[in-house]
């Protein structure tokens, strides 16, 4: 499973609102693909539907779709925004990665 903090909650809800999604039926899609300085790569985006590969799951009012090859690299990650002077955004901490590059947004098992 994914956790969603509470300020990535308020982030979520917000952005999708300005995107024209429906936080309560609308999902986040979150995955893994190869690319980054770490060799793998987070993705986030917003998706009106589920697709047959997906394992969905609510965490703190959030739904979330992720794919069943990314839900293996990303069990137990969580969710994270970060907002102020040293820049903003989404973070995944995520338990399985051993390396991780500078700027967070790539990873290694």
């Amino acid at each position: 499973m994914i956790q969603v903090s509470e300020k990535a909650r308020q982030k979520v809800i917000e952005m999708m609102a300005e995107d024209g999604y429906d936080a309560s039926k609308d999902y986040v899609r979150v995955g893994v693909k190869s690319g980054g300085c770490s060799g793998l790569s987070y993705e986030l985006k917003f998706d009106k539907e589920q697709h047959d590969n997906d394992k969905v799951f609510e965490s703190n009012g959030v739904k979330i779709a992720v794919d069943k090859k990314s839900f293996l690299y990303l069990v137990g990650t969580t969710l994270e925004y970060f907002g102020g002077l040293n820049g903003k955004g989404f973070v995944f901490n995520n338990p399985n990665a051993n390396r991780t590059c500078g700027c967070g947004e790539s990873f290694s098992l």
